[in-house]
């Protein structure tokens, strides 16, 4: 830790991870190491250009330390990480999982783990892995991409609510304090709105009616936000009631979500952004997508408590399958070799 400052790590620095270093470096109460894989090279050898709403043009950025690799703070004899951002994709149904990613670079009752992802139910393998360290929520809105190696475009200011899940073998107000500290250190450049909010359920809740909803349905037809409210049907036959499925599911589990959420989350983007959601940016470049804890959750936790949910039932049934042809292509199944069932003559 350099004169007071977090030591931070971040694990993935896509479009968020980076807009998250650069602003925990701008704010001056944190030094981040961040993880990087796919750009690591260009990374370390120019830096992030960077087109943000929220800091204008920055050329070069590097974080204060760039890696490869998950941090062994034992075998490498590393100060403990005060922090371990983690903003990578959360997709439980590919190896390795989150948590043995990151054990290594954990040091037992004094990293805080925050969760910088989105869906339900992700803090669970967390708290059973890492029962002596607080465990954070961040819901995050913040438009950015990565747009080509090294290059991200941030259209939309950085909110996010933050707040801790609740692990019984913890103080709840100890958490309590280690969610609003965090919030103090993120805030410290002053181009971000982080707010601390205790109700984790309801902020994971309320984004999964963008998410599992307008993020999932732009994926599965490849219309971003604005075409998807321009387009014949879309929202009325699909989003819509989505979204509606999404508020009865949570209000079972007793969470409850005011009807006018539904319109605002429809048009939260301006139609002419024409803004293609995570998913969807995913899905065109033939990657893996986040669609268990964003889709399948929220569905088998309201199904559990006997909520109809057809639509996104649906959307989930072709979402796996979508994840299963992704698979394919990756070589990561087996399929039998076709056969020529020509009839002979």
């Amino acid at each position: 830790m350099l004169q007071g400052k977090a030591n931070t790590l971040i694990v993935g620095c896509g479009g968020i991870g980076t807009i998250a270093a650069l602003n925990l470096e701008k704010g001056g109460r944190a030094t981040v190491t961040a993880v990087l894989r796919s750009n690591y090279k260009l990374v370390n050898d120019r830096g992030f250009n960077i087109q943000s709403c929220d800091f204008g043009e920055v050329f070069g950025f590097k974080p204060t330390t760039i890696r490869n690799t998950i941090p062994n703070v034992t075998e490498e004899r590393l100060d403990p990480f005060k922090y371990i951002i983690v903003t990578t994709k959360n997709i439980p149904d590919i190896p390795p999982s989150l948590v043995d990613l990151v054990k290594p670079a954990v040091t037992p009752g004094q990293t805080t783990i925050v969760l910088m992802q989105n869906g339900l139910n992700i803090e669970r393998p967390f708290v059973k892995a890492f029962p002596e360290n607080v465990i954070l929520s961040s819901v995050t809105f913040c438009g950015s991409h990565e747009v080509a190696t090294g290059d991200i475009h941030h259209n939309d200011h950085d909110r996010s609510a933050v707040g801790a899940f609740r692990n019984p073998n913890l103080d709840q107000a100890a958490e309590d304090k280690e969610a609003q500290e965090f919030c103090d250190i993120y805030n410290a450049s002053g181009k971000t709105t982080t707010e601390f909010q205790p109700n984790v359920a309801f902020s994971r809740w309320r984004k999964l009616l963008y998410n599992a909803c307008l993020n999932s349905i732009c994926a599965v037809t490849d219309l971003d936000t604005g075409r998807i409210q321009l387009a014949d049907a879309a929202v009325e036959y699909l989003v819509r009631p989505a979204m509606e499925e999404i508020r009865a599911a949570a209000k079972a589990h007793d969470v409850d979500l005011p009807a006018d959420l539904v319109d605002f989350m429809i048009t939260m983007d301006d139609i002419t952004m024409y803004n293609p959601p995570s998913m969807q940016v995913d899905m065109r470049k033939g990657n893996f997508t986040e669609f268990e804890n964003i889709v399948g959750e929220p569905v088998r936790d309201g199904t559990a408590e006997g909520v109809p949910m057809p639509t996104l039932t649906v959307i989930y049934g072709i979402l796996k399958s979508m994840q299963w042809r992704t698979k394919e292509k990756k070589g990561m199944v087996e399929i039998p070799a076709p056969v020529d069932h020509t009839v002979a003559k």
